[in-house]
């Protein structure tokens, strides 16, 4: 029961400051409005196209069916690889294939889930940092002219972190026999989600 509230804690202590950072304009004060744009851009971009929503939603659900440790190392090996994948989009490193990359990231994430396959933990986290590094790349390569790089990338870390989060908050359902099977079946909605984005990617 402990271990369940320190997890819900920090779960509404990742909410609250996603909350914080949309909704309270004065946060922006200490900082220039050049700034502040990039900064609220990079939040605000991940949630811009359904296929990155799901996927990191699905990294923080795959996390928690599998438990301890895997319940924090994906949603932190998901972002440090991102933001490697960002930092070659902002330098101008192609990478081929990215909206394919990101749906298949999807795809693959939600059969993890609809299967409720547990990998090695070095296994679960290859395939999540391979993921990444699609994601993270196009958010790079989707910098506004004019705006901070750094600030920008800083946003969109922070934004990736609360979608983790929440899939995380989601995915305690798997503690009871119901919401076993309630996971399993988001699983299969984000694999079958994952194939409609792979089908766009390639028309």
């Amino acid at each position: 029961m402990k271990k369940e509230l320190r997890y819900l804690n920090s779960i509404v202590c990742l909410l609250m400051l996603a909350g914080y950072l949309f909704f309270t304009p004065s946060a922006q004060a200490h900082i220039q409005q050049g700034q502040a744009v990039s900064l609220l851009t990079g939040i605000e971009h991940p949630w811009s196209g359904l296929d990155h929503v799901l996927a990191m939603i699905a990294v923080g659900l795959w996390g928690a069916q599998l438990g301890n440790p895997a319940i924090w190392i994906l949603p932190i090996t998901f972002p440090l690889v991102m933001s490697f994948g960002a930092m070659m989009g902002l330098i101008g490193i192609p990478l081929p294939g990215i909206e394919i990359g990101i749906a298949v990231s999807a795809l693959v994430l939600g059969i993890m889930i609809l299967g409720e396959v547990r990998p090695k933990l070095i296994v679960s986290a290859i395939i999540v940092g391979c993921f990444a590094i699609f994601h993270g790349h196009a958010h790079g390569t989707e910098l506004p002219a004019g705006q901070s790089g750094l600030l920008y990338s800083m946003g969109f870390v922070l934004a990736t972190g609360c979608l983790h989060a929440i899939g995380i908050g989601i995915g305690l359902i798997h503690r009871w026999p119901i919401g076993k099977l309630a996971l399993r079946g988001s699983g299969g909605l984000i694999a079958a989600m994952g194939i409609f984005f792979l089908w766009q990617a390639m028309v």
